[in-house]
């Protein structure tokens, strides 16, 4: 027991220094290099305090590059003092509610922005009762049937808007696709389907210049392909919603702590950022954080909304 509470404490030491929120600061912008800051580390259930799923990546003081946009993250964005007009790729992993519903609201927002240039955003192809990208644009934004018709501009950048340049990624491929990439500033975005039960899903990996974070979603730890993709990244986000011993839909659905653990250490990740915490798991952490600690033996953070999390 000794030997755990001295995990415990390191890691919530780590997780303290790595959050500004408990000082009253909320940005994460340095005027060079790179920060993680975590707008949403809950779950699709509203019992534990947390935004849902989404982060923000700082470059150079700019808020460049979100990942999923969970309920709760659109007013997480406003707290952390990012530009709509900053960004330059919104990528979204799949279609839960905790993952994109924050989505349009961010982009009612953008309409009040300075910015003039289009907008580049992935997501997964469509699979069973899920839709792709431009299907979910279509039935939220769509000029003619769309739920927020009025926001149709962002298909053509007409009505004041700017046009979003969208993409799809078959999930079915557990292989890196291109979904971004900007030559001057050297940076590459790549995604990879993974198995997340019946739900088309993504992991995404980001890399700027020799620096990289990989994103690796929501998921239920089946793709062998995935430890290739995350190899040496310097920062492994993984989601932690369920705990050790679950069964049912949860376990098809998600990765208990011992495969993250597993996944981690084979990946040789600097650093692992777990996330995405619902009551369940949060109530279970700290046998979760034996069994992932009994596997990986790097830096290893527990988000919590607004942190912010160095390379």
């Amino acid at each position: 027991m000794k030997f755990l509470y001295a995990i415990l404490s390191t890691l919530f030491v780590s997780m303290a220094t790595s959050a500004f929120a408990g000082d009253g600061n909320t940005q994460c912008a340095l005027a060079e290099g790179l920060t993680l800051q975590v707008l949403g580390s809950g779950g699709p259930i509203a019992d534990d305090g947390r935004a849902s799923t989404a982060y923000l990546l700082w470059v150079n003081g700019l808020s460049r590059f979100q990942i999923d946009a969970g309920g709760g993250s659109f007013v997480r964005f406003g707290q952390t003092g990012a530009r709509f007009e900053d960004l330059s790729h919104i990528a979204i992993s799949h279609f839960h509610t905790d993952h994109s519903t924050d989505l349009v609201a961010l982009l009612k927002s953008g309409y009040f922005s300075n910015r003039r240039r289009g907008l580049s955003i992935s997501g997964p192809a469509g699979g069973g009762d899920y839709p792709g990208m431009g299907t979910y644009l279509d039935r939220m934004i769509g000029p003619e049937n769309g739920a927020y018709a009025y926001l149709a501009g962002y298909l053509d950048g007409s009505a004041g808007l700017v046009e979003l340049e969208w993409g799809e990624i078959d999930s079915k491929i557990e292989k890196a696709s291109l979904v971004y990439t900007d030559p001057g500033d050297e940076i590459e975005i790549t995604a990879m389907g993974v198995p997340h039960g019946p739900v088309p899903a993504l992991a995404y990996r980001i890399r700027i210049g020799r620096q990289s974070i990989v994103f690796a979603g929501d998921h239920n730890g089946g793709s062998k392909a995935l430890v290739d993709f995350a190899r040496e990244v310097d920062i492994l986000v993984m989601h932690l919603p369920v705990p050790e011993g679950t069964v049912g839909v949860g376990r098809k659905l998600h990765a208990p702590p011992g495969v993250i653990g597993d996944i981690a250490a084979s990946t040789g990740a600097r650093k692992l950022v777990l996330s995405h915490f619902m009551a369940r798991s949060l109530k279970n952490m700290e046998t979760s954080l034996a069994e992932i600690r009994s596997r990986y033996t790097g830096s290893l953070v527990i988000a919590d909304d607004l942190a912010c999390i160095g390379f």
